[in-house]
């Protein structure tokens, strides 16, 4: 590896070796591969105790960069969340290979046979802030779709992000897979980020995760394709015809259960119906559970509420705040989602379809919910055994970025002598 002080001279050797590999894991058998992540899975368990350690050291250097409670939570790992990240492992490593997968097949009169298959996209570079359990997920999800990919986690997970990519690696060679399908960026240093995002010799496609100044940063300065993973300003409507005790439980999971994910809601649209029963209860039990509910004119009269400002209008709290508003009806719902939303997910919790049925056609988001906590927005709960981000833009990927979501296709065209008149 060459000088850690030549960034360029370093990042250029790393795109090298991933674009060798890719090209080797394009045709690797299914069962290297999963043989791969099986392994990296019992390594990360044995080595729980090596990882927690160098997860503390993460902690210790977030403290000092003065990181909030919800960024603090995002780069914690406890014994259960190491737990999580080897059964997300073996997940990915038990789903059906997408690569060579048969999309469409179908024959011309001219006697030409045609396929389209999936096949990799080549390398990815991903770019992260904080959770550390990103590099075995995207490690995990290049692998199963043939990618190498390139990782570049935050500066405060440094530590426990190398660690998880040690284990990785060590389930590459066990599988007799090229040790560079999976590499991390080794050093902090922000250079190697801007160098990451102009490698067109080497890169196919680059996948931010991270908050808006990141995203915004790779979207500005990528000449490589980007999958956006833009914030979670996440909307719950609460229609007039919404069950109480599903309203209440759906606002309560989808703000507090874990406040610094993508997926929690930052938004409640209560129908004016409703402000009195329904919405009243729903406020009182947010600010009851230490909620900050920055309120609209009508629900910052209840006791505890703070006059929302303009600002609080598609902001991503990633905390125990929420702004809340009465609308009209699902249409006015729609509109201030349109004007706020970051396209990520939404919600509306009703029992008449005819507003659900609204909801769905007219917003433009990449997940839309009913009556269910905006916390699933999340590839592993979709059933992709992890994500690598979700995609709020419309291009190639949408939504959880799973193992196929990082494919494109071929066509293979079979003739017999055939020619063209």
């Amino acid at each position: 590896m060459k000088d850690l002080a030549d960034i360029p001279a370093l990042m250029t050797e790393i795109g090298q070796r991933a674009k060798a590999a890719a090209a080797t894991l394009a045709f690797a058998p299914s069962q290297a591969k999963r043989q791969a992540l099986e392994q990296a899975a019992e390594i990360i368990q044995e080595r729980r105790a090596e990882i927690v350690a160098a997860n503390e050291k993460d902690l210790a250097f977030g403290r000092e960069k003065g990181l909030t409670d919800a960024m603090m939570d995002r780069l914690k790992l406890d014994d259960a969340r190491i737990e999580g990240i080897c059964d997300s492992l073996r997940a990915v490593a038990e789903q059906d290979d997408p690569v060579g997968e048969v999309l469409a097949e179908w024959d011309r009169p001219t006697g030409l046979h045609i396929k389209r298959v999936r096949t990799p996209l080549g390398v990815v570079g991903v770019i992260y802030e904080s959770r550390p359990n990103v590099t075995a997920d995207a490690g995990a999800l290049c692998l199963k779709s043939g990618n190498a990919v390139i990782l570049r986690g935050g500066s405060e997970s440094f530590h426990t992000s190398s660690a998880l990519h040690a284990c990785m690696v060590e389930g590459l060679k066990a599988a007799g897979l090229p040790e560079d399908a999976i590499q991390m960026v080794p050093t902090r240093d922000r250079a190697a980020v801007k160098e990451l995002l102009t490698m067109t010799d080497y890169v196919d496609v680059i996948v931010p995760r991270g908050g808006k100044g990141l995203v915004g940063l790779v979207q500005r300065e990528a000449r490589v394709p980007v999958f956006a993973h833009l914030e979670g300003i996440v909307h719950i409507y609460v229609d007039a015809s919404a069950d109480p005790v599903k309203a209440l439980d759906v606002v309560m999971n989808a703000k507090t259960r874990r406040t610094g994910i993508c997926g929690a809601a930052e938004c409640l649209l209560i129908h004016r119906d409703i402000v009195a029963t329904i919405g009243q209860g729903l406020i009182r039990a947010l600010l009851d559970a230490g909620v900050r509910v920055h309120a609209d004119e009508t629900l910052a009269r209840i006791d505890g509420a703070v006059p929302a400002t303009a600002e609080d209008w598609g902001r991503e709290y990633l905390d125990m705040d929420i702004a809340a508003k009465v609308v009209d009806d699902v249409d006015a719902a729609i509109a201030h989602i349109r004007q706020y939303s970051s396209s990520h997910t939404e919600c509306i919790i009703a029992e008449d379809p005819a507003p659900v049925a609204r909801f769905f056609e007219r917003v433009d988001s990449a997940i839309l919910m009913h009556n269910a906590s905006t916390q699933f927005a999340d590839g592993g709960e979709f059933g992709m055994g992890a994500e690598i981000g979700i995609a709020t833009g419309k291009m190639h990927a949408r939504g959880p970025v799973g193992a196929a979501q990082l494919t494109s296709f071929k066509y293979l065209v079979t003739g017999d002598g055939t020619t063209r008149a």
